[in-house]
């Protein structure tokens, strides 16, 4: 019963398809070169980072569109704290009634930086950590990320004006052993919400095998979030990148719904219009410089409302489509419809 409304709830919203959150790709340059990157970001971008000024003019129609304060803003990357600007931005942000929030990898993040930042209005904030020490210096290539993430998590933490944060971690064959020493960590810090993502084939993952996990192992990720969901002494949740059958609403909040291009838009670092930053870039609706970001959004972006070109490969007569509609986005190419992957599928397979 609750599935069958849920599935009424996504139509509808599918339907009026309001923007809620939009993605500002400020800039494709990293301080780190991390092992598993979708975007695959590096020190020196060949893209030029957007200039603020040409992303505000491009959603200031927002404002006579939406209610003050209800389309959120996520700054993000590349790292968005290689900006030296960052801080003038939020602000501005604020000043046009738009929330902001940024992701961070933490290597920059100190307690000048999070003063500026605070004072420019940063609403929530996402911070990455990826493993133990060891293992999340040698997930982003760089000696000290773990220290650095941690002084940046103690900030974040110990902040009493900062409405939401959470910590996020991509869970590979590299962490998973490591997760409850990691819960244990992150409770004694403080931290209050923690969120899982598996690595998707995309960007610089897509050639390396080794930071996927099989069915046996998602169902272990997937049992570690049950239980520390029951514990209750932070706020563990599975991400929205996949459905997961039984244990939907086991892990996280809601039903499956992936909202890209229904309440979720981007502006990518050229201009591109689209959805999530991580979704193939040849789904773009449209861009900033040649297009009205408004009639984009009111008037493209069918292959994300619609999505019944999904429905093939391995999707094709799966019982379960109809409640995860061939999956997240982000697992699909733009010269095919069918899904990279599945994790109910593999889940499955180990007789979950």
């Amino acid at each position: 019963m609750l599935q069958a409304f849920h599935n009424y709830f996504r139509r509808k919203e599918t339907q009026l398809h309001e923007l809620n959150y939009l993605f500002w790709e400020c800039t494709q340059r990293c301080n780190l070169n991390c092992r598993h990157c979708g975007s695959d970001c590096t020190a020196s971008s060949a893209l030029k980072d957007m200039p603020f000024e040409d992303f505000l003019k491009a959603i200031l129609p927002l404002e006579k569109r939406y209610p003050r304060n209800s389309v959120f803003v996520v700054i993000t990357g590349g790292e968005p704290l290689v900006r030296p600007d960052l801080a003038e931005c939020g602000r501005e942000l604020r000043r046009h009634g738009f929330p902001w929030s940024i992701v961070t990898n933490g290597f920059a993040y100190d307690s000048a930086v999070h003063r500026r930042l605070m004072s420019a209005g940063m609403c929530s904030i996402t911070v990455s950590l990826d493993g133990l020490r060891d293992t999340h210096d040698a997930f982003r290539k760089r000696a000290g990320s773990f220290d650095r993430a941690m002084n940046a998590i103690d900030l974040i933490a110990n902040e009493k004006n900062l409405p939401t944060y959470d910590i996020v971690t991509c869970v590979s064959p590299m962490n998973l052993s490591q997760l409850c020493e990691m819960k244990q960590i992150l409770i004694e810090h403080k931290v209050k919400a923690w969120r899982f993502f598996t690595i998707a084939p995309i960007g610089r993952a897509a050639t390396d095998d080794g930071l996927r996990l099989d069915g046996s192992q998602l169902k272990q990720l997937m049992d570690f979030i049950v239980a520390t969901r029951k514990e209750g002494r932070i706020d563990a949740k599975f991400s929205c990148e996949a459905y997961l059958g039984n244990y939907d609403r086991k892990v996280r909040d809601w039903h499956y719904f992936c909202r890209a291009g229904i309440n979720i838009g981007s502006v990518l670092a050229d201009g591109s219009i689209s959805a999530c930053p991580n979704i193939d870039r040849r789904f773009a609706q449209g861009n900033i410089y040649t297009d009205d970001f408004l009639e984009v959004w009111d008037n493209k972006f069918e292959k994300f409302r619609n999505r019944d070109w999904m429905k093939c490969g391995i999707c094709a007569d799966c019982r379960e489509y109809k409640n995860c509609l061939g999956g997240a986005m982000h697992l699909h190419t733009a010269d095919c419809g069918e899904i990279m992957e599945c994790h109910w599928r593999k889940m499955m397979a180990c007789g979950v």
